[in-house]
Formats: C-alpha cells, sequence, structure tokens
C-alpha cells in the first residue's frame, strides 16, 4: 500500500518513529533522546493531559527553557488534540500573565523552579490553570499542589496508548499561537494550523536540500519560530537536532558543533556579530558544516561577505520571513555576490510581490510594502480581529489569504527582494523619508565596525533625528568622528546621523535581535 505523506504536525513524528526509531533525535546537554522515545513521552503526555482538563483545541502554554522536556510537550499536547504556546522560559510575570489569559490556557507545563513565577501570573491574570511540573513538586507553593501532576508520571510509558485513542484532528486545527511583541503593545498570538506549519517546514527543507543524516545545531529559543522549526523540519525529514541553552555561550557551542559533527547551523545577526569577532575563530572545527542560514532580521551584507571568507566550503543562506508567514524569501548561495544586499526570493510554494499604499502592485524597482501568498501566511492574529483585519487581506476567493508584512522592500526584474526597513521603523527627517537600513548597511561596510543600529529620535527642527549606535569589532579603536566621515562620504546629506555613539555593545531580546525599544527607552 502506498504511504502519504502526513497532514498533522505530530504525525511526521511517529513516520519517523517507525524509520528511525534508534536514531538520535535530540541532543541537549548530557541528555539524549531516540525518535521512539520521543515518541513514547509525548504519547504518554497525551495520556494525561485530558485528566487535566485538555480537550481538542485547547491551548496549553509551554514555559520552559530550551530543552528536550520542551520537545516532548509540543508533541504531547498535539497528540492531546490540544495546540501549544511555547513562551521563553525568562518571561517575566506581566508578559506570562498577559499569554496565560489571552489565549485562554487550559493547562501550563513548566519547571518547579519557576513555581513562584507561574503563582503571581497565574494570580495576575485570574485564572485557575492546572499545570504539569517537572521536578520536584513536592515543595509547591500550596495554592499551587491542588491542580498539579507529576511529569515523570505521565511521561514515564505506563499512560502511553496508541494513536487511536487520541482525539482526531485535521490540518485546518489549530496547531500553535506563537507570540510575537511585533513594534507596539502587548504581545499577539499568531495563529498556526498544522497545513500552515507543515506546508512552511516543507518548502524551507525543500530548498535548503537537508536528509535525514543532517545534525542541526539550535542555539535559538523553542518560542522563538525560527528555533522551533529547527525541530519541526528534523522531524519532518529524520534529522538529529542538537538544542543548546543559548547562543551567549559561544566557545561551548562551537566544541559542541564539532563533536557532534553539525551540519546545519542556524543563526541571527547578533550570532554572526559575535562569530566575527571572535580571534580564535579558525581554531575549531568546522569541517563537518555544510550550510549556515540567517533570519531573524536581514544578514548586513559586510557580514555575508566576512562569513563567506571565514567559511568557503559552507552554503550561505541570507533568508528573510516574519511570524505571520514563518518564511517570505531565501537567497541562493550562489547568486550573493551577483545580488549584494537582497533578501532573496520567494521560496517554494509561497508567492510576493509589491504594492503601494493604494494596494495596487508596483513594477521592479519601485518602493512599497511586501505582500505574501501561500500556503505559509497564518490564520491571523489570536482574539485580535481588528488586527488581523489589517494585516490580512482577503483574495480572490475564501482561503486566497494575502499578508500586507508591513516591510518596505524594492523587488528587482528577476523577483530578488531588498529589505529597506520595517514601515514603523522608518525615519521621517526634513520632510524626507529614511531607511535605518539603508544607513546601518554603509556604517557596516566601515573597517571596524562589528553592528550598527539606527533610531529616529524626537527633534523639534527635523521632527526627527537620526542616530546612530555603532559597536567596534574587538581591539578596534573607532570614534564618532571616524564614523561621521565615513558616512558624510557615501550618504545624501539628510541620511547623515546627527548622533553617533559608540558602545561595547547591545542590548539584545531573548531571540537574538537588537532590542530597539530598550535603547529608544535608554
Amino acid at each position: 500500500m502506498m504511504e502519504f505523506d502526513p497532514v498533522l504536525v505530530h504525525e511526521w513524528l511517529a513516520r519517523s518513529a517507525r524509520r528511525f526509531p534508534d536514531k538520535h533525535a535530540l541532543v541537549c546537554g548530557e541528555e539524549r533522546c531516540t525518535y521512539a522515545e520521543l515518541d513514547r513521552r509525548s504519547d504518554g503526555l497525551a495520556a494525561g493531559l485530558p485528566a487535566l482538563g485538555v480537550a481538542r483545541g485547547d491551548r496549553v502554554v509551554v514555559f520552559l527553557d530550551n530543552s528536550i522536556e520542551t520537545v516532548v510537550s509540543l508533541y504531547g499536547i498535539l497528540k492531546a488534540g490540544g495546540a501549544f504556546v511555547v513562551v521563553n522560559g525568562g518571561l517575566k510575570v506581566p508578559k506570562l500573565a498577559h499569554i496565560i489569559r489571552d489565549s485562554g490556557a487550559a493547562c501550563l507545563i513548566a519547571h518547579a523552579g519557576k513555581a513562584r513565577v507561574v503563582e503571581e501570573a497565574l494570580e495576575a491574570a485570574g485564572a485557575g490553570v492546572p499545570a504539569v511540573w517537572i521536578g520536584d513538586a513536592g515543595r509547591l507553593p500550596a495554592g499551587l499542589r491542588a491542580r498539579a501532576a507529576e511529569w515523570d508520571a505521565l511521561t514515564a510509558g505506563d499512560a502511553a496508548r496508541s494513536a487511536d485513542g487520541f482525539p482526531r484532528c485535521i490540518d485546518v486545527d489549530l496547531a500553535a499561537l506563537i507570540y510575537t511583541s511585533g513594534s507596539t503593545g502587548e504581545p499577539k498570538g499568531v495563529m498556526s494550523t498544522h497545513h500552515n506549519m507543515v506546508a512552511a517546514a516543507r518548502s524551507i527543507i525543500q530548498y535548503l536540500g537537508n536528509e535525514a543524516d543532517d545534525v542541526i545545531i539550535d542555539v535559538l529559543p523553542l518560542s522563538f519560530d525560527y528555533g522551533l522549526y529547527q525541530v519541526l523540519m528534523a522531524v519532518m525529514f529524520g534529522g538529529t537536532v542538537v538544542i543548546e541553552k543559548s547562543f551567549m555561550y559561544l566557545h561551548a557551542v562551537l566544541r559542541r558543533l564539532a563533536a557532534e559533527r553539525v551540519t546545519g547551523f542556524p543563526i541571527v545577526p547578533t550570532v554572526a556579530a559575535l562569530l566575527l569577532r571572535l580571534e580564535n575563530i579558525r581554531d575549531y572545527d568546522f569541517g563537518s558544516l555544510r550550510y549556515i542560514t540567517n533570519t531573524g532580521a536581514a544578514l548586513p551584507v559586510h557580514h555575508i561577505r566576512r562569513l563567506r571568507e571565514l567559511f568557503p566550503r559552507v552554503r550561505l543562506y541570507s533568508m528573510f520571513g516574519l511570524t505571520e508567514c514563518k518564511r517570505v524569501c531565501y537567497m541562493p548561495p550562489e547568486r550573493l555576490d551577483a545580488k549584494p544586499g537582497a533578501v532573496g526570493r520567494a521560496m517554494p510554494n509561497c508567492e510576493a510581490w509589491v504594492e503601494d499604499a493604494g494596494g495596487r502592485r508596483l513594477p521592479a524597482g519601485a518602493t512599497g510594502e511586501l505582500v505574501v501568498r501561500g500556503s505559509n501566511v497564518m490564520q491571523g492574529y489570536w482574539n485580535d480581529p481588528a488586527q488581523t483585519a489589517a494585516r490580512y487581506a482577503p483574495g480572490v476567493y475564501p482561503s486566497d489569504r494575502r499578508l500586507r508584512s508591513g516591510d518596505r522592500v524594492r523587488m528587482d526584474e528577476e523577483g530578488f527582494i531588498t529589505f529597506l526597513g520595517r514601515e514603523d521603523d522608518m525615519i521621517k527627517s526634513q520632510g524626507e523619508r529614511i531607511s535605518p537600513r539603508e544607513i546601518e548597511t554603509i556604517v557596516l561596510s566601515m573597517d571596524g565596525v562589528s553592528e550598527a543600529v539606527v533610531l529616529g529620535v524626537p527633534d523639534e527642527v527635523l521632527g526627527q533625528a537620526v542616530k546612530l549606535f555603532v559597536v567596534p569589532l574587538r581591539g578596534c579603536a573607532v570614534t564618532g568622528q571616524d564614523v561621521l566621515r565615513h558616512c558624510k562620504g557615501r550618504m545624501e546629506p539628510f541620511m547623515v546621523p546627527r548622533f553617533v555613539e559608540i558602545r561595547d555593545d547591545l542590548p539584545r531580546t531573548p531571540n537574538g535581535k537588537i532590542d530597539k525599544k530598550a535603547l529608544a527607552a535608554g
């Protein structure tokens, strides 16, 4: 009998467990988990969740650091018919409370060491949510014990049952809420169905050429869609994921990369900057590495050139996307030299174009808003029909939804996209619209500069003035005057920064992006 590809996210795990039962699916620290173990442990969790009140369609918040337990949780939730909501393990009470309240969570999975944060968040959310606790549940505050279940009891395997006993879901059912902070306001939950997630993952696997022998090192939070999809994709093609707690201990990450014979290394520009600042990077063994990918923010041209010098035999994929559709485009590595500054063209099974403010398609070379169409376009924002209507436009028939990305771009005759900046990041100064991205690209071409970020700051005369933050490479003496001279020789006068601040480092979000909100507040 012909075997068809699965349509649900968790069905891919069952298939890989049949094909590669004894292969390591996950490596985290000293712990290793085979596909058979991952399938069995997530079965056990799925069998136990209904006793806590979790039914088909319910949302379950996973409040854990990067770990094997996080992966077991998301697959167990899906098998139980629910939708997972993975949040960063370092989240503070206000945001955790908002996500619990906004998602209408039916259950929560957390480590016992986070009990106090959970207790305060539940109180702030006004929610009496049952929880599955990892670790010593005996030390839980009294208020949390009444509706508590222990992780080991659920996942040990005694409660496991066949897939026939789980709720029957279909591919249009909700699989996840991925919360994104956006530019303003509280975090918004992007609604992702099984169909959306499988379609997006398949397109990315296709252009990366992933095979079952790939080993991916994941240094990004599993609460970040880029980090999360490393696991979802590897489970689909039967690869191995080496989960790291963070990218901040980069020497330890590079040692693990060599020891595990890693073939794929997903990074964000912050990781690229840290790599390029390492003085002894050539001491590490990158012989197994086949590809490096970047998204989360556009990778500066200067970083691309230096990474290619460091790793001449490694395929470098500069990519671009947003949580609302997962991924939009990628740059084929062989076109990097021909298209400097571009972030790529639409990935397989995805269409992208540029529109003006009136919704009219623009010709090649014109600047406007990026619009995306495809199965990767998610369903909108949970509990926010107004924002959903503003960003997701109807097409010619009901399922033909288009995402208005809010990104200002330019597309050439071959469909290659150059990212100019977020529409809400554009600086309006002296009657001109200024792209922070264009200024940052020019500054990053300067010798001795590691990172650069531009903000618009209020100015009584100009409306907004351009402020530039610069991080020099280690050991390089770069002054504000040096930077201004570089800018004046390469920019139109209205683009030249009014203020330049030299810093040793920049604030980061948990996802590794530069935290512009923190910079602006400072």
